[in-house]
């Protein structure tokens, strides 16, 4: 299958081109710079030069191809309802290439805010929330009444791995180096789920490959990690105290970090690995973090 793929030079991008090209797919990546582009050549990759907000871009890389991921997003919370306008846009786009096709179309969502406080499922399907507004999974629905085999994959909060600079897990690491002490808020019983990057990877390359229409899948190889269990990890990893902090003081903590801090978002993946055949086995979060991943 020739597969095109949107953040295809990113953290899970890149894990995901590979895991594609290791199974004897085809890949066209998105690249909107020559550093981009040399990244796909050197994995093996067709270069599709463009972005998210270049449609033209999308259009032609999704009528070229028999398929695909869209993983790409633009990460930057300053102007977070701006860009989930663009990630909703980007979906349509490419949705409205691939109507009526019956082609496997993957879209990238979340596991964190499903059901906050409670097991998180993949037949939990949470109204929209106008204070959240990225709307990629009703995006993806929407493209699958077109005749599209369009499917959401939820990944975990903290999708980690070598190379993990900008995630989850190492904005609480640099907080923790810039106040002196790792901390957790409350008693810190708030649990996150989590999945190794390569596991995701894997993950998206079976969706692909069974993708039901409007079907939900958990990357999510550890239910539930306490936030707790997170900080002392790091904590004993930069050999610095590990403190609870009470809510009051988490914005003033954590900054604009403290409601992901907060966060209770255990999440399971029984029908996922039940229906994909999907067994994770790479390393776990806190091993991750112990074995010094995260702060070399």
């Amino acid at each position: 299958m020739r597969v095109f793929v949107t953040g295809a030079t990113g953290f899970i991008g890149t894990a995901i081109v590979q895991e594609l090209i290791n199974a004897g797919h085809q890949v066209l990546g998105l690249a909107r710079s020559d550093a981009s582009a040399g990244k796909l050549i050197s994995a093996g990759a067709e270069v599709h030069r463009g972005d998210l907000e270049d449609l033209d871009s999308l259009r032609t890389g999704a009528a070229e191809t028999d398929g695909v991921i869209h993983a790409g997003f633009i990460h930057d919370f300053t102007r977070f309802p701006e860009v989930c306008k663009v990630d909703k846009l980007a979906i349509k786009t490419i949705g409205e290439v691939l109507a009526g096709s019956n082609r496997p179309f993957i879209v990238t969502s979340g596991t964190a805010l499903v059901s906050p406080g409670k097991l998180a499922t993949e037949e939990i399907i949470p109204l929209f929330n106008p204070a959240w507004p990225r709307a990629s999974e009703q995006t993806a629905d929407a493209v699958a009444e077109l005749g599209v085999r369009a499917a959401s994959l939820r990944l975990s909060p903290s999708v980690h791995g070598e190379g993990d600079h900008h995630g989850f897990i190492p904005i609480l690491v640099n907080i923790a180096r810039e106040k002196g002490f790792s901390a957790y808020i409350g008693e810190g019983i708030n649990r996150w789920n989590a999945v190794h990057r390569l596991d995701a990877a894997h993950l998206f390359r079976l969706a692909l490959e069974n993708a039901v229409p409007s079907a939900r899948y958990h990357a999510a190889a550890e239910e539930a990690i306490t936030v707790k269990a997170i900080a002392e990890a790091i904590g004993k990893q930069l050999n610095i105290p590990v403190k609870s902090i009470a809510p009051e003081a988490a914005a003033e903590h954590f900054g604009w970090f403290a409601h992901m801090a907060a966060i209770d978002c255990p999440a399971s993946s029984k029908l996922t690995q039940e229906g994909l055949k999907w067994r994770p086995t790479h390393s776990k979060l806190l091993a991750d973090i112990e074995n010094g991943v995260y702060t070399k």
